[in-house]
C-alpha cells in the first residue's frame, strides 16, 4: 500500500511539473513545433538514467523510494502520450516533416539523455 500512494503522489507531482515546464518553453519558443514536450522528454530520460542508478546502485533507499521517483514521478512527468498525440497532429496538418522531426528527435536525444544520466550517476 505505501507503495501505491508513493507512485500516486510522485505522479501527482510529475503531472503537475510536466505542465509547468511544457508551458514554460512553449511561452519561450512558441507552439509551432512540441518543443515543450521534448524538453520534458530530454530532461525526464536524463533524470531516469542518473535517478535509476542512485536508487539501485548508489542508495539503499528502498523500492518505495524507487516505485515513487522512478515510476511515480518520472512517469508522471514524461509525456509519451503527448508526445504521440503531437506527431499525429502533425501529420493530420500536413506536416510530415515535422512529425518525422518530432519522431527521431524524441527518439535519440531521449535515448542518449538517458544513457548520459547512467553515466552521470555512475560518476556521483
Amino acid at each position: 500500500m505505501t507503495q501505491l500512494i508513493a507512485i500516486a503522489a510522485g505522479g501527482a507531482s510529475g503531472s503537475l511539473l510536466r505542465f509547468w515546464m511544457s508551458s514554460g518553453v512553449h511561452a519561450l519558443v512558441g507552439r509551432q513545433f512540441p518543443y515543450g514536450t521534448l524538453a520534458v522528454n530530454v530532461l525526464g530520460c536524463l533524470l531516469m538514467g542518473i535517478l535509476f542508478v542512485l536508487l539501485t546502485e548508489r542508495l539503499n533507499l528502498g523500492p518505495v523510494w524507487r516505485a515513487g521517483l522512478l515510476i511515480g514521478l518520472l512517469g508522471g512527468f514524461t509525456t509519451f502520450s503527448a508526445f504521440s498525440m503531437e506527431t499525429i497532429n502533425l501529420i493530420e496538418e500536413g506536416a510530415p516533416l515535422k512529425a518525422s522531426l518530432n519522431v527521431l528527435l524524441s527518439v535519440f536525444t531521449c535515448l542518449a539523455a538517458t544513457w548520459l544520466g547512467v553515466v552521470a550517476g555512475r560518476q556521483l
